[in-house]
């Protein structure tokens, strides 16, 4: 069972939690929550564009193939677009299994390929302007890992 959303909306953190800890038999939840950073260029927003159902698509891929290597229960993947302000939440990704092994290891998978494939177009609005924000190094190679 999976939920995904790409949407303007607040993420409700503990409405997520609650959901992805409801079976049983599932003794590991991993959530991960990204927040807009504001550091060197003192970013004051990202603004996020998405190409609706593509991207929706994409991500249904990442957790299918996340499924495929680990025993996943639950999934869930949301990611805000629009105006979102330095040190506000953009993405929140969370598993639940069995066993913590597959659950670490997926939410891991999950956030490296979402970074790198999920179709965003990201602008950063600092104090000295705007400019469109170009994938990082560091995501780029964090991809080697799970070939």
């Amino acid at each position: 069972m999976d939920i995904i959303k790409v949407n303007q909306d607040l993420i409700d953190n503990n409405e997520l939690i609650n959901w992805l800890s409801a079976l049983p038999q599932d003794g590991a939840i991993v959530t991960f929550m990204g927040k807009v950073r504001c550091f060197e260029k003192q970013t004051l927003s990202l603004y996020l564009e998405h190409y609706a159902g593509m991207t929706e698509k994409v991500l249904a891929n990442i957790i299918a193939n996340a499924r495929k290597r680990w025993r996943l229960s639950r999934v869930v993947v949301i990611h805000r677009v629009g105006e979102i302000n330095a040190n506000e939440q953009i993405v929140f990704v969370g598993v639940s299994s069995a066993h913590r092994a597959d659950s670490f290891a997926a939410a891991e998978f999950i956030m490296d390929i979402l970074k790198n494939e999920a179709p965003f177009w990201k602008k950063e609005r600092t104090i000295d302007g705007d400019n469109w924000v170009e994938a990082k190094k560091t995501d780029v190679d964090a991809l080697k890992k799970w070939n």
